[in-house]
């Protein structure tokens, strides 16, 4: 029965729209922050956000080998996750070193 206003699954869809915008948005900074050249305080805090994004990237994805081995299935990596995880960790810790550095 449709009583015209949102239901439960409109509200799940729309958070996952923003979600995905956030993503969107977060991946084309990262991008961004990487290219664009800087002093070396704040080249030293895309370097150190960079490598520990790199390093929990790696991690998990050896984590997910190790588990698909030990259960003997096939390595199945959802790319959007580990991109959206990815983007996340980088500005989460961009954001840290920023404030532990002064920029």
């Amino acid at each position: 029965m449709n009583t015209g206003g949102f239901s439960i699954e409109h509200l799940g869809l729309a958070a996952f729209g923003l979600f995905l915008m956030v993503t969107v948005v977060l991946d084309v900074c990262m991008i961004v922050s990487l290219a664009r050249p800087g002093d070396e305080r704040r080249q030293l805090m895309v370097w150190k956000a960079g490598t520990w994004t790199l390093v929990g990237t790696a991690g998990s994805l050896v984590i997910s080998i190790v588990e698909c081995i030990v259960q003997n299935r096939a390595v199945a990596v959802n790319p959007f996750i580990v991109l959206s995880t990815a983007s996340i960790m980088y500005f989460v810790l961009l954001l840290f070193y920023r404030r532990k550095y002064g920029g």
